[in-house]
């Protein structure tokens, strides 16, 4: 039987040693690579101006901008010590020119309506405080025709898997906001459930044993 979902925030990841933390976990991620770019750009998000949502250290984004043409990416993120992250290593990846990054929330996008292509967002959804407003915000954004990837983890992992995968998490001081993390996070029904009380009702709720995925097309 899957636990109760235990939220874990809704500030994100403030602090320059928290974060700088995390920027060590994405970096090794990203070398290994375990990010989640080559799914985003298979279900057909590869051309125009994206928007990602809870944008982090920025790797996702800038893996994106590095594999597709004549993109270009807005970043998001409710903490100002990220912002201040993704904006350094934009500067080192050499993209600076085509991204650009602003402070918020995902419930209140502050877009107007119809202002972008495509919308990602990986790690973020377990931490949204209003998850379905969120969605309805994403949703607004697109443009007719606009795609969206949502991807995070499962709470009803197998216990074996969660377990071993914990391990692979370094610095290993950020193994318990791991698992907290993947307490937080929602099943497949949950999601469903969800979804189909917003303006996303043609999702399309995906995955496998260790995460979920929302995706579909505006119409």
């Amino acid at each position: 039987m899957t636990k109760p979902r235990v939220p874990e925030t809704d500030h994100g990841i403030q602090g320059i040693d928290a974060v700088n933390d995390y920027d060590l976990l994405q970096r090794d991620l990203r070398d290994k690579g375990w990010i989640e770019t080559s799914e985003i750009i298979r279900c057909g998000i590869n051309e125009g101006h994206a928007l990602e949502v809870g944008h982090g250290p920025g790797y996702l984004g800038l893996e994106w901008l590095k594999n597709t043409r004549d993109t270009r990416l807005t970043g998001l993120d409710i903490s100002p010590d990220m912002t201040t992250l993704a904006q350094k290593n934009a500067g080192d990846y050499g993209l600076q020119e085509r991204v650009h990054y602003d402070g918020g929330r995902g419930d209140q996008l502050p877009y107007e309506d119809n202002s972008f292509d495509a919308v990602f967002t990986n790690g973020s959804l377990h931490e949204w405080a209003h998850p379905e407003d969120t969605f309805n915000e994403i949703y607004r954004v697109l443009k007719p025709g606009g795609r969206y990837f949502i991807s995070d983890l499962r709470r009803d992992m197998p216990g074996l898997i969660r377990w071993l995968l914990s391990l692979t998490v370094k610095p290993a001081c950020i193994r318990p906001y791991w698992f907290s993390s993947v307490d937080a996070s929602y099943t497949q029904a949950e999601l469903h459930e969800m979804t189909a009380r917003t303006h996303m009702k043609g999702a399309v709720i995906g995955g496998n044993l260790i995460t979920n995925t929302i995706t579909g097309i505006k119409g």
